[in-house]
């Protein structure tokens, strides 16, 4: 549950600052640049693949503290 919370919290963080992002560009009328794009939605797509991938991250995460 924590594993898709995680993921869930880092793809609402990425829609915040891409809102964030354009309306900041918006109001000092300067067009979206890619390479910023780029690089803000890289938590994002982090975010979507814990969240494919969230059984097994979390049975890897529960095996390495149950040392």
């Amino acid at each position: 549950m924590l594993v898709r919370f995680i993921s869930a919290a880092l793809m609402g963080w990425t829609l915040v600052e891409f809102l964030l992002y354009w309306v900041i560009s918006n109001h000092n009328q300067q067009p979206l640049e890619t390479m910023p794009c780029v690089m803000k939605s890289l938590p994002f797509l982090t975010g979507v693949i814990m969240l494919i991938k969230s059984r097994a991250l979390a049975a890897w995460i529960s095996d390495k503290l149950d040392l």
